[in-house]
């Protein structure tokens, strides 16, 4: 097992996972803004300040398949009370290597500090990028554990067009030769479907924990 976060998504970003053994890994938080779980396939990592022996007593208390214990609502529920912490949704996690290449539209750099798209991404990741394209825009900027990660919006006029493929793809293309990761709600098949069609592979569940 690999020894901290990074380790652990530099290699599943290489297709080697955690051991599906149905163990939960519990490593420290990378920085202070983010905690939270990622659930591989029958094996959970939890990166956390809080107590080891916390998260691990906590788990065999909730009466549940032991493989959904830590996406389990009691247990999300406790997380948070204990930390102090909000989570919005869990997460499909996915990753696209990176490409050669130029992006495959238009894209316009904003330079402006405070955009609002700036001023928000800026809440969740470090080093933000964003651009604009007719209809869309791209985010890039590093989140958990330093992580490249990519977010795209699309104008609802410009819907359905292959705009939303076509933006994180370009993200793949200004990665810098580094993975790019995506976190798309499970229910946004929309979304989850643009970012398989542009080569991005599920790799897990991750619910985040942001401090207030």
């Amino acid at each position: 097992m690999a020894d901290g976060l990074r380790d652990i998504l530099d290699a599943a970003a290489r297709d080697v996972f955690p051991p599906a053994d149905g163990g939960t890994t519990v490593v420290r938080q990378h920085s202070p803004r983010d905690a939270g779980i990622i659930a591989f396939t029958a094996h959970s990592v939890v990166f956390t300040d809080e107590d080891p022996d916390w998260v691990r007593g906590t788990l065999r208390g909730i009466e549940c398949d032991a493989l959904a214990a830590t996406m389990n609502a009691r247990f999300l529920a406790a997380f948070m009370e204990r930390t102090g912490r909000t989570t919005d949704t869990i997460d499909v996690l996915l990753v696209g290597s990176a490409l050669a290449g130029e992006p495959p539209l238009p894209l316009r750099p904003v330079e402006d500090p405070g955009h609002p798209r700036v001023v928000g991404s800026r809440r969740r990741r470090d080093d933000v990028r964003v651009w604009t394209a007719q209809g869309g825009l791209l985010v890039l900027g590093r989140g958990v554990a330093g992580r490249l990660e990519v977010a795209v919006e699309v104008a609802p006029e410009a819907r359905h067009r292959g705009l939303g493929r076509a933006l994180v793809s370009a993200a793949r293309r200004l990665s810098g030769g580094e993975p790019v990761w995506g976190q798309v709600s499970a229910g946004n098949a929309r979304s989850l479907r643009a970012f398989q069609a542009a080569g991005y592979r599920p790799v897990a569940s991750e619910a985040l924990f942001l401090a207030p």
